[in-house]
Order: structure tokens, then sequence, then C-alpha cells
């Protein structure tokens, strides 16, 4: 088979081809036959197999983790009551809904044994959450740093836990040494009289009977999962 045979081709009788042509020619039809097949038919099915293979590996590693699950499932459980039970001891060691006025009377006489003045001592309205209520209490006290101090550990050595959290409370020196350079400095330092102001919140906690009612359109297993929390 020459070059020559493949210019002086006749087009419209390819049956007189030299025979080497048409090997060649039907060599490269096939070839373009099977690239064609392979783009339209054969990838389209590889790539199909390729995404059910990652997929099958991802549906293997989660059943690998259900799996485990499902095997300490009972362990995990028991765990989850343990929990449950030291939450509730936990919320037990706040002060209840009957001991709550008694505690404000002893935080106010805490701070007067410590030689504080109290200004002000004026507890607002409760606001109930889930498992807790929150208590707002209103101060404003005088008295020295070293009495603050001894206030504080007052509290803290009270029989009930008492948690109180600051809302906008401030100390500053009180009167006109408040005003002088350095006297902040000086009076904290010397012991001077210091001013607190602002409000703090105290809680308690809350039993089955009190808990809030579910708001509208809430799922029904929202309160129900709350309702251990602060039950005995």
């Amino acid at each position: 088979m020459k070059a020559s045979d493949f210019r002086d081709l006749d087009w419209q009788n390819a049956g007189n081809w030299p025979q080497g042509v048409k090997m060649t020619f039907c060599v490269l039809l096939f070839l373009v036959l099977c690239l064609i097949g392979w783009y339209f038919w054969i990838k389209p099915q590889q790539e199909e197999l390729d995404g059910q293979e990652a997929t099958e590996r991802t549906l293997r590693a989660d059943f690998s983790v259900k799996q485990a699950k499902a095997v300490n499932l009972e362990a995990l459980r028991q765990q989850l009551e343990e929990m449950k039970d030291m939450l509730r001891q936990m919320l037990r060691q706040l002060p209840s809904k009957t001991e709550m006025p008694e505690l404000l009377v002893d935080i106010s006489q805490t701070a007067l044994s410590s030689g504080i003045e109290n200004d002000l001592f004026q507890p607002g309205a409760e606001t109930v959450k889930e498992f807790y209520a929150e208590k707002p209490i209103a101060l404003r006290m005088v008295g020295s740093y070293h009495q603050f101090g001894a206030f504080i550990s007052g509290v803290a050595s009270l029989p009930r836990v008492v948690i109180l959290t600051m809302h906008d409370v401030s100390l500053r020196p009180k009167g006109a040494a408040a005003s002088l350079p350095g006297a902040k400095t000086k009076v904290l330092t010397d012991g001077g009289i210091l001013a607190l102001e602002g409000t703090v919140k105290t809680y308690r906690y809350v039993e089955d009977d009190e808990a809030p009612a579910p708001a509208p359109g809430a799922k029904p297993g929202a309160a129900a999962a709350a309702k251990p929390a602060g039950g005995k």
C-alpha cells in the first residue's frame, strides 16, 4: 500500500479501492465508533458507577458509626440517667420556693453583719425559666473594701448554694473623695468608703408544677425534655 493509493481514491466507487486502503478505513471507522460509544454510553455509566461506589463508602461509614452506637446504647442510656441524677442533685442544692424569702433575709443580714450599710435592698419580680427561676435584687450598699469582701465570704458560707450574678453593677468611692486625682486607688488601698449600686440576680430550682407552659407551636417533646431536670 502506497501513499498514492490514498491520493487517487475514487469516493464515488469505494468498492474498487485497494485492499490495504479498505482495511485502513475499516480500522479508522471502528476506532471512531468505539470512541463515540465510550463517550456517549460507557463514560456516563462509569461516572454513575463511581458515584454509587462513593455512596456505598459513605453508607458503610455511617453504618459503622450507628452500629457502634447501637452496641453501646444501653451504656449510653445509663450514663444519661446518671447525668440527669447528678443534675437533679445539683439543682437540689439551690434554694426552693419556700426557702427563697428566708434566703433574701439571710443575704441582707449578712451584709449588715459585715458592717455594710444597706441603702437599698429591693427584690424584684421573679422570672421562671425551664428548670430554674431567677429573682433580681436592686442594691445600693455602702461599706469598705474589706467589708464587701467579708460580705461575699459570708454569702458563700450560707447553708444553701447561693448564686449571685451582677448586672450593671458599679463600685466606686463614695463622696467628694471620688473626684480627687488618684482617689479611687487611694480609697481602695486604704480601706475607704465605697458605694456599690446595681442589680444582682439570685436563683432557685423550679418544681414540676411550676414549669412554664410551652409556647404556642412548640414541639410537645420540648417541655417533657426539660421536666426531669427540675423534678425530684
